[in-house]
């Protein structure tokens, strides 16, 4: 069996996976922090620890895997997009804003995510239902004497943990000399970070040994993974931008609140997102939400597309050259290709789990995600399958298509999902099984000397836009550019 490999980034090394337990594997996933759209930058990830996710549900089961993906609704940007809604007149009490504005922002995400194929996490907590737990770790942070309390605030003692900047892999004095750190009298080392901050009237806060407040933001992950998947998991994931500070932090206060733990075992880091090769900015106008990219008419598979078609520990560009090439070869799979739904349930169901699924798809993903890798697998199956003059029966078609099928439908990449899905459910029947059908009704009349149906049928599918090549060797369907895949839903019945 392929093993899965993994870049780790805490020991700079590609790792065979070894979950702790195979009975539940578990991976924790940094997610948003809820104030606004989601920009291209913040479904990167998404995207990519979707098809990890499946990936390890393909492999070790889908009720074997547990995927925690956190939404911080407690955070000082809510507070300040909540107080100017406030100051541009909605007359709601600031934490009723808040309260509204979260539960909106998430019913965004959810919706945008989703239009980008990816799977809702096993479990999605939210900051504020975990503030219980965050203050009993605070408070044995304390009592180990890795965290001290001045002013309402309590902040981590850095230096109490010798291993602080192994991820990031420079010394605490290096990043206090590269670094932009908050410089407070309260602190007794400049990095030192919060993991407790007082809150006034005004502000949302909650009771505490060191008076009403609210959480820091690093606490909240370590709280929250701790709760829901142990004190020792398989997999913490999340983009390179947080890898320093919020990931050192999170090391930090993790392994010192459970020394006798591991906290993650492997770090997992995908690259920026930039646009036309620059750094994706509002000042320079190139800055895009999701939701913009989709209403302009780009198609979340589309999106999906261009992101894998990148290695996630590379830097992926948007450029509306590769979407529009991304759009062209979904359409491709979609108008020539589609698998009917009936024919992979009848293939898996003769052929059981042990179908030969393609393992040069799985062995690419299994291989540090490969997602590019992967996708030029898939075009040199949809060439086969769209080239091949015939094939000899409808199994040896459906075993084609189902190979191509099986990721093209949610089990590894995650797409299509919008309008490819519509496409193959009004095309009704795909042109390889056609294909088929054309070439043994061709043997046929040449046999009984009868073209009349064999006539009737071509001239259905130049209708269709569909451009029929008769040779010696059988007949070739080629989409032209007036295809129209539902015209051949009459064909079923031929």
């Amino acid at each position: 069996m392929t093993k899965i490999r993994l870049h780790n980034s805490r020991t700079r090394k590609r790792e065979d996976f070894i979950p702790l337990d195979r009975d539940n594997v578990r991976m924790y996933v940094c997610g948003p922090t809820v104030y606004d759209r989601a920009h291209l930058g913040n479904a990167r990830p998404v995207v990519v620890f979707d098809v990890l996710f499946r990936l390890l549900r393909h492999v070790y089961g889908a009720e074997h895997v547990t995927y925690v993906r956190n939404f911080t609704d407690v955070d000082d940007k809510i507070n300040a997009r909540a107080a100017k809604m406030q100051a541009e007149g909605d007359a709601r009490p600031l934490n009723a804003i808040v309260q509204a504005l979260t539960d909106e922002t998430i019913g965004w995400y959810h919706a945008d995510m989703g239009a980008l194929g990816a799977l809702r996490p096993t479990h999605e907590p939210r900051a504020t239902q975990f503030i219980t737990q965050m203050i009993a770790m605070i408070d044995g942070l304390i009592a180990k004497g890795h965290a001290y309390e001045v002013s309402g605030h309590v902040l981590f003692d850095v230096r109490s943990y010798p291993d602080y900047g192994r991820l990031s892999g420079r010394s605490v004095d290096d990043m206090i000399a590269g670094a932009r750190v908050e410089v407070a009298p309260y602190k007794r080392d400049p990095m030192d970070f919060v993991l407790w901050k007082p809150s006034d009237a005004g502000l949302p806060g909650w009771d505490s040994p060191w008076g009403r407040g609210r959480p820091g933001w690093h606490i909240e992950c370590s709280a929250m993974s701790h709760e829901l998947l142990g004190a020792s998991f398989d997999i913490h994931g999340g983009g390179i931008d947080l890898q320093f500070p919020h990931h050192e932090n999170e090391i930090a206060q993790s392994c010192c609140a459970f020394p006798d733990a591991g906290f993650a075992r492997y770090w997992l880091h995908n690259e920026m997102v930039q646009v036309d090769g620059k750094k994706m900015s509002k000042s320079l106008g190139n800055f895009f939400t999701v939701r913009d990219l989709l209403d302009q008419g780009w198609p979340g598979e589309v999106i999906r597309f261009v992101m894998l078609s990148t290695h996630y520990r590379k830097p992926m560009d948007w450029t509306e050259e590769k979407a529009r090439e991304a759009k062209e070869t979904l359409d491709w799979w979609a108008n020539t290709i589609s698998v009917d739904t009936e024919v992979l349930a009848a293939a898996k169901q003769k052929k059981g789990e042990n179908f030969n699924i393609d393992e040069e798809i799985f062995e690419a993903l299994s291989d540090d995600l490969n997602s590019s890798k992967a996708l030029t697998r898939l075009k040199t199956l949809a060439n086969f399958i769209d080239n091949s003059p015939s094939f000899r029966n409808l199994e040896e078609a459906s075993q084609f298509e189902f190979r191509l099928g099986f990721v093209l439908n949610a089990e590894f990449l995650g797409f299509p999902i919008i309008s490819l899905a519509a496409a193959k459910r009004a095309q009704g029947l795909s042109l390889a099984q056609l294909q088929v059908k054309i070439n043994k009704m061709r043997e046929r009349a040449m046999a009984e000397k009868n073209f009349s149906e064999l006539d009737d049928l071509k001239a259905l599918l130049l209708a269709a836009g569909v451009e029929v090549r008769m040779s010696k060797g059988g007949v070739e369907l080629i989409p032209g550019p007036d295809f129209v895949s539902a015209k051949l839903e009459a064909l079923k019945w031929m």
